[in-house]
């Protein structure tokens, strides 16, 4: 196995379910399943209005659970002790969002030895014409020899919705860019930043993809961030006064994020000497 594939068939401390590891222990392996399982015991709450739920405000701060193993607990708790072998009511399901459906369905396949990663980029398929800040998990396909997408959030519901009708356990490349695309499309010209970000009537702007390359690369690095988590190496919306050597550096990050498993070393060996240490303590 390349030292690729084996470094993201393990845990990271985020997605290691500890001592809830048994209520992974004996589910399937078909992804398009575990996609099916992970939403049956989670809830976005943007989304909740869709299953006619009503959140409580409270509720909110269960988006604040970093690790995998809290979520476990809490899914335990609030689906009536039944884990994942069982959908729980809408109103009994985790409130989380992409990233905590990414996050949970990455540490199912690492559990069971599959190579997977979350991965940080942009949705092509919530609004028409717009690049929707999304995270998904990507896992190895050994019997093809290649990385997939999976967006474990689509549920039936919400692939109604926004009408998606792609394989959500194969997301089609062109439906899903990542950050690094994103961020040699924004220097080379070939896209308007303002398209990028959470709603094309909300916050937007090339900030979104700034940040959504350092998220990206800190995920690849098993730092699989919160979306709340503020991480970026430069304050201003445009690149204007941002450092010659800064821009250098995110091109080069950019291009390692997208080269694949050969690139794994020099990925690596930027984020520990040249991204880590610029990393808000709190978030490592």
């Amino acid at each position: 196995m390349h030292p690729s594939l084996d470094y993201y068939a393990h845990h990271s401390p985020i997605t290691d379910p500890g001592v809830n590891e048994i209520l992974l222990r004996w589910l399937p392996k078909e992804v398009s399943v575990l996609c099916q399982m992970v939403q049956g015991v989670m809830i976005h709450p943007f989304e909740a209005h869709r299953y006619e739920v009503r959140l409580r405000r409270e509720r909110l701060r269960e988006l604040q659970l970093r690790r995998v193993a809290w979520m476990l607990t809490a899914i335990w708790e609030l689906g009536g002790h039944h884990g994942l072998f069982r959908s729980a009511l809408p109103e009994c399901r985790l409130v989380g969002n992409c990233r905590d459906y990414a996050a949970m369905l990455c540490a199912i396949l690492r559990n069971q030895g599959t190579p997977a990663r979350v991965r940080c980029g942009f949705a092509r398929y919530f609004e028409p014409g717009f690049f929707t800040d999304h995270v998904v998990c990507e896992y190895w396909k050994a019997d093809e020899d290649r990385w997939a997408l999976a967006d474990a959030q689509l549920d039936l519901v919400l692939r109604k919705a926004y009408r998606v009708t792609f394989d959500i356990a194969d997301l089609p490349r062109e439906q899903f860019i990542l950050a690094g695309q994103a961020w040699q499309q924004y220097r080379a010209g070939e896209i308007d930043p303002a398209r990028f970000g959470l709603s094309a009537t909300g916050p937007r702007g090339l900030a979104f993809i700034r940040t959504g390359l350092l998220r990206d690369v800190a995920a690849l690095n098993k730092v699989e961030l919160l979306t709340q988590d503020a991480w970026d190496i430069n304050g201003p919306e445009n690149e204007q006064g941002m450092a010659e050597a800064d821009l250098a550096l995110l091109d080069r990050v950019a291009a390692l994020s997208l080269a694949g498993n050969d690139a794994f070393a020099d990925l690596r060996s930027v984020f520990e000497d040249d991204l880590r240490p610029r990393m808000p303590a709190a978030l490592q």
